[in-house]
């Protein structure tokens, strides 16, 4: 055998080599650690073909007279250094898998890049001796004048090692670079890429990523901030905005208790002031939804409070019940005459917080429109109460008997001080004889809020509902 080895090391070496690329594309990924101690014996058995044969990586071939017989022993050992280096590299790149970092494959790159290097420079001193200070030296300068050449190339090479080390993102991550937000999707060499929010593609150099201003919006994974700035005319007095933006945030159950929502003025001039309304959600997935109803109910509340934007001087001046009557789809069908002969019956009644304006069983003589202010409504699911929605200005309720028998199945509690304005249940028949549009779209939306009640309680386990019934519509 050892004879064999000595008369044909250059096939052995090269049969080595063969069985360890076919072993290597045979194991798949998921058996990593098999593949890389395949490739170890193999590496070990081909150092063994070399030192049975006398050859040795760290000395020249040592038939000088036997070019041929040379020339093999020459290509052994130069694959030898080759082969090292490529164990030495899936060695590393194991370690860096195991720490679980993406940011393992840019720097498994730059190490086995360094590894294969210096396993040429070694080859070249050892096997071939050649001169290889002189080669370092030249090839010092070919690296300093292709340094220069690519030195933005470069600072995108480097700064992508420092992101994936430091890892202030990661793939999967929402974040925003210097105001571009989106999901991050890879990162290499040269630049990180987001997918934004209108489904774009976003490639970010990792030498500006590096330097800017970067929001992780995925950590800590339980907590993501939400916030809308809103503009108010200065003439407005800042008590009364805040007040409307509190109700704002009262106004829908997505939004964390802890941390608490707060409202704080972020800029001001001569003409105008700027609010920010703030809070937490626990889903980042669903920050969109959030930001659009929590701009919905600030205009709905800063409305409600006589806030008011580009008024048209010329048009009539209507009261707050005839507004309310417009926002309302069951009546939008009516004429503009019907809705100002009805507003003028409307009556005002007001709320403190926490007060019960309809319980479950209850039958009210009117309907009741919300001018101001926030309302709970709660479905009993056993012997308890759970939060269905809440409820904001221009929306309806107390509206159980005028199409049936049936009493309110939602208690109704104010949970903010309220100002609701009442309509006669009479008044709103005689609107259903007359206008057979009113009766089709009280219908639709007595079916959509018994649909959203049944699906709350079918859920399992029964727990809040986040972000429920406000929808209870704009109607």
């Amino acid at each position: 055998m050892l004879a064999f080895i000595q008369s044909y090391p250059l096939l052995l070496g090269t049969v080595l080599i063969l069985l360890d690329l076919l072993l290597w594309q045979s194991i798949t990924l998921q058996h990593r650690a098999w593949r890389i101690a395949t490739r170890l014996v193999i590496f070990l058995l081909f150092s063994a073909v070399l030192l049975t044969t006398g050859m040795s990586p760290l000395q020249p071939a040592p038939w000088v007279d036997d070019v041929p017989r040379n020339l093999m022993a020459t290509v052994l050992a130069i694959g030898w250094w080759l082969f090292a280096a490529r164990t030495v590299t899936v060695v590393f790149g194991l370690l860096l898998v195991a720490r679980g970092s993406h940011g393992g494959r840019l720097l498994q790159d730059v190490i086995g890049a360094l590894i294969f290097l210096a396993a040429v420079v070694a080859a070249a001193a050892y096997v071939m001796q050649l001169p290889v200070k002189g080669l370092l030296a030249t090839s010092g300068v070919m690296a300093i004048v292709i340094g220069l050449a690519l030195q933005s190339t470069l600072a995108d090479v480097f700064s992508g090692i420092v992101l994936n080390t430091t890892r202030p993102y990661q793939i999967g991550d929402a974040i925003s670079i210097d105001g571009t937000e989106g999901k991050v999707v890879d990162i290499d060499w040269r630049a990180t890429r987001l997918i934004t929010s209108n489904s774009s593609l976003a490639v970010i150099p990792n030498s500006v990523a590096a330097k800017a201003k970067i929001l992780n919006f995925s950590r800590p994974a339980e907590v993501h901030g939400v916030s809308i700035n809103v503009v108010v005319p200065a003439k407005v007095r800042p008590q009364r905005v805040f007040d409307a933006l509190e109700k704002t945030l009262q106004g829908t159950s997505l939004l964390l208790d802890k941390p608490a929502a707060k409202v704080a003025v972020k800029a001001s001039t001569l003409e105008s002031v700027e609010y920010e309304a703030s809070g937490f959600i626990a889903d980042m997935s669903r920050k969109t939804e959030v930001r659009n109803q929590l701009f919905d109910l600030a205009h709905r509340h800063l409305e409600a409070s006589g806030v008011t934007w580009n008024t048209d001087l010329g048009a009539p001046v209507r009261s707050r019940q005839r507004e309310l009557l417009d926002e309302v789809r069951v009546f939008r069908s009516l004429s503009n005459d019907e809705r100002d002969a009805l507003s003028q019956r409307m009556t005002t009644v007001e709320y403190l917080a926490d007060q019960v304006i309809l319980g479950i069983g209850e039958r009210s003589e009117h309907v009741l429109l919300i001018s101001r202010g926030v309302v709970l409504a709660s479905v009993r699911d056993g012997e308890r109460l759970i939060e269905g929605g809440r409820m904001g200005p221009g929306e309806v309720l107390g509206l159980e008997g005028l199409l049936d028998d049936e009493a309110s199945p939602v208690e109704f509690r104010a949970l903010s001080g309220c100002m609701l304005y009442r309509i006669d249940k009479e008044q709103v028949r005689g609107c259903l004889t007359e206008s057979g549009d009113v009766k089709s779209a009280l219908t639709k939306l007595q079916r959509f809020r018994r649909q959203k009640r049944e699906s709350l309680l079918l859920q399992k386990p029964v727990a809040v509902k986040k972000g429920g019934f406000l929808s209870w519509l704009h109607k």
